[in-house]
């Protein structure tokens, strides 16, 4: 058994930096489309 304070967290630590490049990608991409559709349909 691993010491308690020294698991290898590496893998999460890469699971979450992809997470977070995904928010911020889909959320630009949100805005993006909220300002195309405020240009064309207003």
């Amino acid at each position: 058994m691993s010491e308690h304070g020294k698991m290898d967290i590496s893998a999460q630590q890469d699971a979450f930096k992809g997470f977070v490049k995904l928010f911020t990608v889909g959320t630009i991409g949100v805005i993006i489309l909220l300002i195309l559709m405020a240009i064309f349909l207003l």
